[in-house]
């Protein structure tokens, strides 16, 4: 059956092969860009905020191939809409290409609150986005710290660092405006509950200070204020002033001080 190959010469043997290669390689490079798509490319349409069915549906009649690769949460876009693309729409790619799509999730997952308080705000805003939690409202109050976070609040209520909320919630920051620049005369806070004062502090924008309380109080907020520095009035009657943001100590007692209208300091405890 191979009689006509083994009767040629070696010579005519060699001619042929090497003709049959040529031959077979002419044929693969012709049809090369048939296989690989050469010069076929088409116009990556934009899938984001569709639904990731929709935009997979979309992708694979327009000849692409769609493929999830990533979710994320954010609050602001529907659940499983796709929220970006790779590559971006209107990029130019060959027919048949994989785009890769990053989906909104369902449900939000939770993350640990973190610690704020002492922070400054910028600070506290890039801790936030790290951990994908937004700067809701923020409130400013008078304090010596400028600009710096002295509260933290979520649902109008404090937060404490560590308490699980939602990707995407917004958190509310409360932060010093530094003291005011006015000085006004210190309010007479002796013979007030140390509930009372906190009231008439924050009232006033201070702040408390120091607390000293006596070793017969079981009732803090109930106790009563027999002293506090800067007290209402100097030595020689004047009024002591003070200004927004600045700090009030108090001395706190379980007896109600007997107290002297004119006096600059409340009457002693016997």
């Amino acid at each position: 059956m191979f009689d006509f190959i083994t009767k040629r010469s070696f010579g005519i043997n060699l001619l042929a092969v090497i003709a049959m290669f040529f031959a077979l390689a002419l044929l693969f490079f012709s049809l090369l860009g048939v296989i690989t798509k050469h010069g076929q490319q088409l116009t990556v349409p934009d899938v984001r905020g569709k639904n990731v069915k929709e935009a997979i549906s979309l992708l694979e009649n327009a000849g692409f191939e769609a493929d999830v690769r990533d979710s994320i949460y954010i609050d602001s876009i529907p659940p499983l809409a796709v929220y970006a693309q790779t590559p971006d729409k209107g990029a130019q790619v060959k027919v048949g290409r994989t785009i890769y799509l990053t989906v909104n999730k369902t449900v939000a997952p939770m993350v640990k609150m973190p610690d704020l308080e002492g922070l400054t705000f910028r600070s506290a805003e890039m801790m936030l986005k790290s951990l994908r939690l937004n700067v809701g409202d923020t409130i400013y109050k008078p304090d010596f710290a400028t600009n710096t976070v002295l509260q933290q609040l979520f649902g109008g209520k404090k937060i404490k660092p560590g308490t699980l909320v939602a990707e995407g919630s917004n958190i509310t920051l409360i932060l010093s405006s530094g003291t005011g620049s006015v000085e006004n005369p210190v309010p007479n806070f002796v013979g007030l509950t140390y509930a009372e004062a906190r009231e008439m502090l924050s009232a006033s924008n201070l702040n408390p200070g120091t607390v000293i309380i006596d070793p017969n109080v079981t009732d803090t907020a109930n106790a009563y204020i027999i002293k506090q520095v800067p007290a209402r009035k100097n030595e020689i009657g004047d009024f002591n002033m003070v200004r927004a943001g600045e700090s009030v100590d108090f001395w706190l007692s379980a007896n109600k001080p007997v107290t002297d209208s004119t006096a600059t300091q409340p009457a002693k405890q016997e």
